[in-house]
């Protein structure tokens, strides 16, 4: 049985004061951030371990990498880079485990290995997608992005970004609801850097609320992302801790539920902080 459910809930309660925190595993050699850092057993481990000490409430494994311009990986590959670190997450802690794939044959392996939770880009628009994961009766967090990885940069064009990607993820919401997906179990991610640019991600981020008053709980991710250095000065992409701990707050008092990060113990102890002082 998943474990997110029941942390869910326990944002309910008076003695949890910031929302899940959900700490990134890339097993991938060209992940934009930290591609190539945690290929082996021991670093994948150093990782894994320095997430629980800092209290993660899931950890996020992704075995291909969805930046812009990334190439798409071998079913086999993305299969080998996953299930031994699912296997590592596991022998260390019993940790609710997020799975970052949009392949329906990842999914199904990984649920078979104990998953609690799909994690999906492409918000389970491939064949099949929906129906494994109602079979399976795990969440799923349903992600917008426009285009490809591959040319999802490329001048993306929108009429009003905050009104189209609340259309998209309602529908695929709806799409998984009637596929017998319970509604407690969709989770939502506006998709910030996924076919949109500095100002799409601006106007998204500062109209969060109009997701926030919805029935599925809002995932928000811009760790170290392309808009943060921007923000920040166009800084490289290993000196974006303060402006992605900055989001990370900001995102929490708007009301979202999980926020995924590069840097949990930074971020964790931002958001105690915050939560006491607002």
């Amino acid at each position: 049985m998943s474990k997110l459910p029941g942390l869910l809930k326990s944002l309910e309660s008076k003695d949890r004061a910031i929302p899940l925190v959900m700490g990134i595993l890339n097993v991938t050699p060209d992940s934009f951030s930290d591609g190539g850092h945690f290929n082996s057993k021991e670093s994948m481990l150093s990782q894994i371990e320095s997430m629980l000490e800092a209290g993660v409430d899931i950890i996020d494994i992704g075995g291909e990498s969805t930046r812009p311009g990334a190439n798409p990986v071998s079913l086999n590959d993305e299969l080998d880079r996953v299930l031994p670190a699912i296997e590592l997450v596991q022998s260390c802690s019993d940790v609710a485990i997020s799975i970052d794939t949009y392949k329906p044959e990842v999914m199904q392996a990984t649920i078979a290995k104990g998953v609690d939770m799909i994690n999906d880009v492409n918000a389970l628009q491939a064949t099949n997608a929906v129906e494994v994961v109602s079979r399976a009766g795990i969440p799923v967090c349903l992600m917008h992005k426009k285009g490809d990885p591959l040319n999802m940069q490329q001048a993306p064009v929108y009429n009003d970004v905050t009104q189209e990607v609340l259309e998209f993820l309602l529908q695929r919401a709806s799409v998984c609801e009637q596929a017998g997906i319970l509604p407690e179990h969709i989770l939502l991610d506006p998709g910030f850097g996924f076919g949109k640019t500095l100002e799409h991600n601006i106007d998204l981020f500062k109209n969060l609320s109009n997701f926030i008053d919805l029935k599925f709980p809002l995932l928000v991710g811009v760790s170290r992302k392309r808009m943060i250095g921007a923000l920040m000065g166009d800084v490289d992409v290993n000196d974006r801790l303060c402006g992605s701990v900055a989001a990370a707050i900001v995102a929490a008092n708007k009301g979202a539920k999980i926020i995924r990060v590069h840097d949990v113990e930074e971020t964790i102890q931002a958001l105690k902080v915050a939560s006491i002082l607002y």
